[in-house]
């Protein structure tokens, strides 16, 4: 689904990946961990198209989904091709309702076609966005913020879903119903690629994961296996 191939990006003259390479498969968890600063969120907006990878004179080098290349693409490209992302912090448009934040997700023509059976989709998924569908999403929790953000990317009926921190600033009980929430939209054929500083939680639900320190990955491997490594274990559950 997904290949990063040794990627390099930068802010200005401060280099922030350094040959970055994983890869993504159909149907999928993958999830990248790793300390604050460590490029992250940047990996998540590179394959998105808000940041760019320096371009290199290798062919091989950059983002491809299902192997054509993408890194060059605009940003709104991407969501044509099927990807969507929830950025960190649950950012949903807080003047408009519930219902107005979810139909926002689904403009693309793909999505537009099937927007009512998505709505009743994410509502199954989400009872409480339909409890509170016409109230201002300011007037919503934390959680269910990120539970309207979440299911506004689903609107959009992507292939592969990018999650940056999901359970960010939530309460343990939500904690646990947000990654209930990741293995159900995973079961119904969407990929994932989650960054997430909730170490334990997240490489229970992976299949594959990765970790990322100081631009650079450093170990992969199956999820349960990174939960017995350890330096992993030192590091990110402080055994």
């Amino acid at each position: 689904m997904l290949r990063i191939e040794r990627i390099n990006v930068f802010y200005g003259d401060v280099q922030v990946l350094w040959d970055v390479s994983l890869k993504v498969n159909e149907k999928e968890i993958v999830t990248v961990v790793g300390p604050n600063g460590a490029g992250k969120s940047t990996l998540l907006m590179t394959v998105v198209n808000l940041v760019h990878p320096r371009r290199e004179d290798h062919s091989q080098r950059g983002v491809f989904l299902r192997e054509a290349r993408i890194d060059h693409l605009p940003a709104e490209e991407s969501i044509e091709r099927g990807i969507a992302v929830v950025p960190e912090g649950a950012r949903v448009f807080l003047e408009m309702s519930v219902l107005d934040n979810l139909k926002m997700g689904s403009y693309i023509r793909k999505a537009r076609e099937v927007r009512e059976k998505s709505l009743e989709e994410v509502f199954t998924l989400f009872p409480r966005l339909k409890e509170r569908q016409f109230q201002k999403a300011k007037t919503l929790s934390g959680g269910e913020r990120q539970m309207l953000a979440l299911g506004r990317a689903l609107m959009s009926k992507p292939d592969l879903l990018l999650l940056d921190e999901p359970s960010l600033g939530l309460q343990p009980m939500l904690v646990t119903r947000t990654f209930e929430a990741i293995r159900e939209i995973n079961r119904k054929g969407v990929t994932i690629l989650l960054v997430e500083q909730n170490v334990n939680y997240s490489l229970e639900i992976s299949d594959r994961a990765y970790v990322l320190e100081n631009g650079r990955i450093v170990l992969e491997g199956r999820g349960e296996e990174l939960l017995n490594n350890q330096h992993v274990k030192k590091a990110y559950l402080a055994m």
